[in-house]
C-alpha cells in the first residue's frame, strides 16, 4: 500500500532549494527567527496558485519574531483555538477537495 499525503512538516531545513509539489498543509515545528525563512518555509504550500495552510507551533519565546514577521509582510496569523477540530475540517475541505 503507497501512501501519499500533502502535509510538510517543516524545520529551516526545507526552507529553501526544495520543490515539493502540491503540499497543502505545512506544520512549522518551530517558528524561524528571521521572517525571510518564515516566507520560504510556508511557500511550499499554495503554489501557483493552489490555496495553502500554515500552521506555526509557537512558544511564549516566539511572540515577538511571530509579531515582527506580522507587521513586516502586513498580514495576520490567527492563533488556532485549543478546539481545533472544525478549524481542520474547513481547511481539509477547501484545500483537498
Amino acid at each position: 500500500m503507497v501512501f501519499f499525503s500533502r502535509l510538510l512538516i517543516s524545520t529551516d531545513v526545507f526552507a529553501r532549494g526544495l520543490d515539493i509539489p502540491q503540499v497543502s498543509l505545512v506544520v512549522n515545528y518551530d517558528l524561524p527567527n528571521n521572517r525571510e525563512l518564515y516566507i520560504h518555509r510556508i511557500g511550499r504550500s499554495g503554489r501557483f496558485g493552489r490555496k495553502g495552510v500554515a500552521i506555526n507551533f509557537v512558544k511564549s519565546d516566539d511572540i515577538r519574531i511571530l509579531r515582527d514577521i506580522e507587521q513586516y509582510y502586513a498580514t495576520q496569523i490567527d492563533e488556532m483555538p485549543m478546539n481545533g477540530e472544525p478549524y481542520y475540517v474547513h481547511c481539509f475541505k477547501i484545500n483537498f477537495k
